[in-house]
């Protein structure tokens, strides 16, 4: 959200820093992995699939400008059972939007997709127009752009306090001290690092995904799908083998709350980071359950509703703070840097912001503070 914040204000001819603990793209933050879906059909807040149509439209936009291809337009295919999780009030609020899908039973999903096994009952919303991005390759990209435009970036540079001016503030960091008119602070699960000066109610928890090996052409990029799974074990994600790596898969529900600057336990140091993923495929997608080829652990940043936060600080109007996105945030990083920079010039924002207000948890967010 930072680097794309940072590109467009850039490129708007603000001047411009962007601060990072470490080097981005990089593995401390929620966006290393390879992939992220994005799909447009949300339940919810319509706020969401307007803000998902928007992103798609930034996204292409990127491409052109980095000359390389970023989005993956491979469909992106909703299993559920409708005994425990129903997606269909999705579709009426999609097609006011034009975003098109198809309700798709157990049969035609395994006549389509050869991979998948469900029972019978099982039902799912499919998105033709969706697909995944290239995460890391997003990120590079607002980089070397924001760059280009005349962004100044430092890396290895950790912010540990931040001082509110009249007319400005004040960030400090190892390196130094940095002054500007206006910040924005999109910390995601190290926002924590922050208090007292804001204090969130961000919950940082560790999350595992698993690449494994497949059988046949049924699970390969280009004839399977992006999918997500919600099932009597849980809420699951994944996406296709791409190029051999294969079949990527994480769980959404469930997980370890990690503390920011505490060690985060590696994949495998828990049986059931492997157990957990692989007892899904083997259920549903048979030919996809073969050996592990890697595991990776991620960070999420979770809001207790599970909603944005997009808003301006509650003492300083000058600080704008981004934050609670993962679980479903990297599709609208485009949108979200486009929305962070209008607002840091005081132009007017054309989609609702309301859902994403501090002031929803106005009980946890009752510690502020004016020093760093």
């Amino acid at each position: 959200m930072g680097m794309s914040a940072g590109y467009y204000l850039a490129k708007r001819g603000v001047r411009t820093l962007l601060l990072d603990a470490d080097d981005p793209p990089h593995r401390e933050g929620s966006h290393h992995g390879e992939t992220r879906l994005i799909r447009h059909a949300y339940g919810g807040h319509a706020v969401y699939t307007d803000m998902a149509i928007r992103a798609h439209q930034l996204w292409n936009d990127l491409e052109l400008l980095a000359e390389k291809q970023l989005l993956v337009p491979s469909g992106v295919l909703n299993i559920t059972d409708p005994a425990l999780y129903s997606l269909k009030d999705r579709i009426p609020k999609a097609a006011k939007r034009g975003v098109r899908t198809e309700w798709l039973k157990a049969l035609e999903i395994q006549h389509r997709w050869p991979g998948i096994r469900l029972p019978e009952h099982f039902e799912a919303m499919y998105e033709p127009a969706a697909g995944y991005l290239r995460s890391e390759a997003c990120v590079d990209a607002y980089r070397t752009l924001a760059l280009a435009h005349g962004a100044e970036l430092r890396t290895h540079t950790p912010v540990h306090g931040i001082t509110p001016l009249q007319d400005g503030v004040v960030v400090h960091t190892r390196e130094g001290d940095f002054a500007g008119a206006k910040v924005i602070l999109t910390a995601g699960a190290w926002f924590r690092t922050l208090a007292p000066f804001v204090t969130l109610p961000i919950r940082a928890v560790r999350k595992v995904v698993g690449w494994f090996e497949t059988t046949g052409i049924d699970y390969q990029a280009g004839r399977f799908p992006g999918f997500t799974l919600h099932t009597g074990e849980g809420t699951y994600y994944g996406f296709p083998d791409i190029g051999g790596g294969g079949l990527k898969i994480g769980r959404h529900d469930t997980g370890l709350e990690w503390q920011p600057g505490d060690p985060i336990q590696p994949f495998g140091s828990l049986a059931e980071d492997e157990e957990d993923l692989r007892s899904v495929l083997h259920r549903y997608m048979p030919g996809a359950a073969g050996r592990l080829i890697q595991g990776a652990v991620c960070k999420y940043e979770l809001t207790p509703d599970e909603d944005f936060m997009i808003d301006r600080h509650p003492l300083y109007s000058h600080i704008l703070v981004a934050g609670g996105f993962s679980g479903h945030g990297f599709k609208f990083a485009s949108v979200v840097g486009e929305i962070l920079s209008q607002l840091a010039v005081e132009e007017q924002v054309q989609l609702d912001l309301r859902p994403f207000a501090l002031s929803r948890f106005t009980q946890q967010t009752a510690s502020v503070s004016s020093k760093s």
